[in-house]
């Protein structure tokens, strides 16, 4: 159908009289234009580093110290070049004396001078921005309150950080390197955060393991960790991608891929094809913003302490390459096309046309010519992404043997090397039955995802949509960044027509979307049916559960004074132990993200005090003592929280420290048995970024369902919870259907009562809770 459409440069025939050219000057019209897109991207991306390798200097600060040297020098009537140029010519052939008088040397001397001053400047800001920046006391101080020491290191923090507005990556030099703990508080924080799990003798045997390891191999070991904090960008995070994401060999569907979810209560439009035509319009205007650097960076504290931005770099145009013994993370500098799936047929479809980017209505035009395609897929082509949701070795082989060479190469690299993959699925998917729409985000058919890419937007045939992601690039927050403007952007500024289709006209001669051409041979198809039988057993052991719990958020525990972060992890504690009768090693991800190429660092959320108020609750003790171990406990946990953000966490340590081991040859016995510890519940926060891009006081139908991710042990649950406005919080809860110890439904009943349980403490009448 597409091919018919394709224009060609030029045809020529060979005659008696010689060649006969025969030019399409609208194919040439294209080339033309790509080739201005491509260099008028290429002339951003240079203007943006020079202006992020200078920041937080600018034209006009430069254009003011010049002027001020210049000034100074020719009131004070000395020379402003110090006789640079006469120094130059000692040691140079060309003599700048024969071609320019003495104050043409004098002004060009001194412009050099003026720029070598104003560089000096820059380096010395941002040495002592990143000085500024390393300090952390501002995190540790109460809630609300604000001393006078870290007025005053906001103020200086804010004078260092520049005077013209920030690009996304304008702060990546002034970010400080990620702290080394030292040994000895590694090992006292490890041995504390295991003691509610431990019986006293089994405390006292790790006790000595870490002694012993702190004494003799541990100070070897941290020895070639100091060495690469001081060379290295981060010591922790190429180490956590390869490790644990790269090399791992198990599949990546539901083992580490996570999902974001659509609108809870709004339905834009109910055409499959005219929410696909806005959203991939969004999701690409977002990307045309991130190549200009224009996103705005994140900070914390009242905007005055800058987020690493590193994570954004790979958003689009990604894909893992899956090997044999280790994957690859393949990304392209530009991609002009996403490719999309239907029905088990792959279709390549240029984004842009004419010079420009396609607008909503003409991509909605090419999802309709995509679902109007009656043609069957290729042997083989309707079950070929299963290869990514199975074992990666398996896959590597396939790759290597079956989709290297020919057609199969030119379609493989198309898929790989596109901005983004796209499923116009064929199922529906509705609130009322958030778990099956939770699975087909996370999962779907098995075969009907391309999971090694950075991610996958899944429309639905009722135009409910969401993404799945590949995690080993970046951690959610970006996503959700991304995910958040495209959100506000779709029934607003977009929006539909009255029928539901996408704003403005089809185009009359735009190309059609170009099906992708397959030559699977047998040996191949039955390594696709193997990889399929294990992910369909992979995605059949899945048991999900969504809770939209809304009888009270963050609002009004705040009220009490309590952060809502440690009030969730609390309650998901005591619904833990409602649920399975005994505490376990509890995983929470937290961000490191203000220090260079951060990513994340684990709290341990089970905690003495946590167990002691878990206790309380399920004993007959009066509403008093329990309220004041939940304080207590809540404000523990706070302290762990920012000793992990600060680089004083336990397990990147830990981790890192084992990862030398395994590269000095000397096995640990400690680090071992730390590192095989299962995390039975593993639970994170998707943090809610934009809040100001959505009213959700005029319009609550617009807020986020959020996100979840599959369960990281086979008798364990994962619980990923969005604080949406004041009022809601949403939990996405996934386990094992194979686990006779684990339900979804069991355990989110019992968070439900364990938060309200909770809130009976502080004794609300009803006029508080509205």
């Amino acid at each position: 159908m597409a091919e018919a459409h394709q224009a060609v440069a030029f045809q020529f025939t060979v005659g008696p009289d010689g060649i006969d050219l025969q030019l399409s000057h609208e194919a040439l019209r294209q080339v033309y234009l790509s080739g201005l897109h491509s260099w008028k991207k290429k002339f951003i991306r240079f203007k943006n580093g020079i202006l992020n390798g200078v920041y937080p200097g600018s034209a006009p600060g430069f254009m003011l110290v010049l002027a001020g040297y210049l000034g100074r020098a020719h009131y004070l009537k000395v020379d402003p070049s110090l006789g640079l140029l006469v120094k130059l010519d000692n040691f140079s052939v060309w003599t700048s004396c024969e071609y320019m008088s003495v104050q043409k040397q004098m002004l060009v001397g001194g412009v050099m001078v003026g720029t070598g001053l104003w560089i000096a400047i820059i380096f010395s800001m941002r040495t002592v921005l990143k000085g500024l920046l390393s300090w952390h006391g501002w995190m540790f101080a109460p809630h609300g309150k604000m001393t006078w020491q870290i007025r005053l290191w906001l103020i200086l923090v804010n004078i260092f950080s520049g005077m013209q507005t920030p690009m996304l990556y304008s702060f990546q030099n002034s970010l400080p390197h990620l702290p080394v703990p030292s040994v000895k508080d590694t090992m006292r924080r490890y041995l504390e955060s295991v003691q509610p799990l431990l019986s006293d003798e089994e405390h006292r045997r790790m006790q000595s393991l870490a002694l012993d390891f702190e004494k003799n191999l541990g100070p070897k070991l941290q020895w070639y960790l100091k060495l690469k904090s001081w060379w290295a960008s981060n010591y922790v995070s190429d180490w956590w991608e390869e490790y644990i994401y790269l090399r791992g060999r198990g599949p990546i569907m539901v083992n580490s891929n996570y999902y974001v979810m659509d609108f809870l209560y709004a339905f834009p439009t109910h055409l499959q094809a005219a929410r696909a035509g806005n959203i991939i319009h969004a999701i690409m205007l977002y990307r045309r913003k991130l190549d200009r650097a224009q996103i705005k960076p994140l900070f914390a504290l009242m905007n005055s302490v800058p987020l690493c931005s590193a994570q954004w770099e790979r958003l689009f145009n990604t894909c893992r390459i899956p090997g044999i013994e280790t994957d690859t993370v393949q990304h392209m500098s530009d991609s002009r096309h996403i490719v999309v799936h239907h029905r088990g047929r792959y279709f390549k479809v240029w984004m842009f046309y004419d010079g420009r980017l396609l607008l909503p209505r003409e991509i909605e035009q090419q999802m309709e010519r995509i679902l109007a395609d009656t043609s069957e897929p290729q042997p083989g082509e309707e079950t070929l992404a299963a290869l990514t949701a199975g074992d990666r070795v398996p896959w590597a082989c396939a790759r290597n043997a079956y989709l290297r060479h020919g057609k199969n190469k030119k379609s493989l690299d198309t898929v790989e090397k596109a901005a983004f993959f796209v499923t116009l699925d064929d199922t529906e998917q509705r609130p009322e039955s958030l778990d099956h729409y939770a699975k087909s985000l996370l999962h779907g058919k098995c075969y009907d995802r391309w999971f090694d890419k950075s991610i996958n937007l899944i429309v639905f045939k009722n135009g409910t949509m969401g993404l799945n992601a590949e995690h080993s690039w970046a951690d959610a927050p970006i996503v959700g960044h991304l995910w958040e403007q495209v959100l506000s952007m779709d029934p607003v500024k977009l929006g539909y027509t009255a029928d539901g289709h996408c704003r403005g006209e089809p185009h009359p001669n735009l190309p059609g979307p170009q099906r992708l051409q397959w030559n699977i041979p047998p040996e191949c198809q039955t390594m696709i049916a193997n990889s399929l039988s294990v992910a369909v057993a992979l995605a059949n052991d899945v048991d999900s559960h969504i809770i939209p719990f809304s009888d009270f958020g963050k609002g009004l525990i705040k009220k009490y004074k309590i952060s809502p972060d440690a009030f969730i992890q609390l309650a998901l504690q005591l619904a833990h132990y409602r649920d399975k009768g005994k505490f376990c090693l509890t995983y929470e991800a937290s961000m490191t993200r203000l220090y260079r190429e951060g990513r994340t660092e684990t709290v341990r959320s089970c905690t003495m005090e946590s167990c002691a108020f878990v206790r309380a609750m399920i004993s007959n003790k009066t509403r008093e003592e329990k309220l004041c171990l939940l304080t207590q406990a809540a404000k523990k946990h706070q302290q762990m929280y920012r000793l992990a953000m600060t680089g004083q966490g336990t397990d990147r340590h830990l981790f890192c420290l084992y990862v030398v081991s395994k590269y000095l040859g000397q096995d640990s016995p400690f680090l071992q048995e730390v590192l095989s510890e299962p995390w039975r519940l593993s639970t994170s926060q998707t943090p809610l970024q934009q809040g100001e891009l959505f009213d959700l006081v005029n319009h609550p139908e617009y807020v986020t369902t959020g996100g979840g991710f599959g369960p990281v042990a086979d008798d364990g649950y994962g619980v990923a919870y969005v604080i949406v406005g004041e009022k809601l919080i949403n939990f996405h809860i996934s386990s094992k259907c194979s686990s006779p110890e684990t339900d979804s439904h069991r355990f989110g009943n019992n968070i439900r009562q364990a938060m309200l349980d909770m809130l009976n403490l502080f004794e609300l009448d009803k006029k508080t809770l509205k």
